[in-house]
């Protein structure tokens, strides 16, 4: 069954941009829970833009959302495997970061980053499983797995590029396309779970449902802004009809 995660950080980034107290990112993972999703992702930035640390501690308090899907977001930084090991969420997703960037700008470069990721990865608690957030290129793949000294529970293929390109971007649209499915293919033989995210919609989702190896989409900004028109749970489930297709 593929699963499908909602990232609620801008739930978060609308609360922050009057440092209120709504929308509440914990109100919205409690919809996210009753439509049916597998979970949630969050991620909690160095400048802290949207999700803050204590969104992390009320989610893991709220009893309606004990055993729900936690995936963290997060910088290979100490701090923030000082955090991650404090709340223990199910999953973390290892991603680059930049201050001055609107959103992540690519995938982590796990060949040049390796000596401090094996450091961080050695003290991560052993319940937490591990995914990063990866470029669709074999040898960052092999990078992942050759890591240690803990085993990569699998990748997030970053769909940014492919989601920026039209359909009648043909011969772009096509290599992107065939970049992801490759590297689906690759991972999934080597034994990686498959996720693929960043800039998906209704628009470009379909269509990237035919790469059977993918597994598990972290869909968060078009649900978000689309929840604005048609409500959260109906924004959801427009996803999800794409995917259980």
């Amino acid at each position: 069954m593929i699963k499908l995660n909602i990232n609620i950080d801008h739930v978060a980034t609308l609360r922050q941009s009057r440092m209120g107290f709504a929308p509440d990112p914990i109100e919205a993972a409690k919809i996210v829970k009753e439509s049916g999703a597998n979970g949630v992702v969050m991620h909690l930035r160095e400048d802290r833009r949207h999700i803050q640390d204590e969104d992390l501690v009320r989610f893991k308090k709220n009893p309606q959302l004990k055993k729900f899907h936690l995936n963290l977001e997060m910088a290979p930084t100490k701090e923030m495997f000082d955090i991650a090991n404090k709340i223990k969420p199910n999953v973390i997703t290892l991603v680059p970061e930049k201050r001055k960037e609107l959103t992540t700008e690519g995938g982590l470069n796990i060949k040049k980053n390796s000596r401090i990721l094996k450091l961080r990865l050695k003290n991560l608690h052993p319940s937490i499983k591990i995914m990063l957030f990866i470029d669709a290129i074999k040898t960052q793949i092999d990078a992942s797995i050759n890591l240690g000294p803990r085993t990569i529970d699998g990748i997030e293929l970053n769909t940014g590029q492919y989601a920026r390109l039209e359909p009648h971007q043909y011969k772009l649209f096509k290599k992107e396309f065939d970049k992801l499915k490759i590297a689906a293919e690759y991972a999934h033989e080597k034994g990686l779970h498959v996720a693929a995210g960043h800039g998906l919609d209704t628009g470009n989702l379909r269509i990237l449902t035919s790469i059977s190896q993918i597994m598990e989409y972290n869909i968060g900004h078009s649900i978000i802004g689309d929840s604005i028109f048609f409500g959260l749970k109906k924004s959801i489930k427009r996803i999800q009809d794409i995917i259980e297709r």
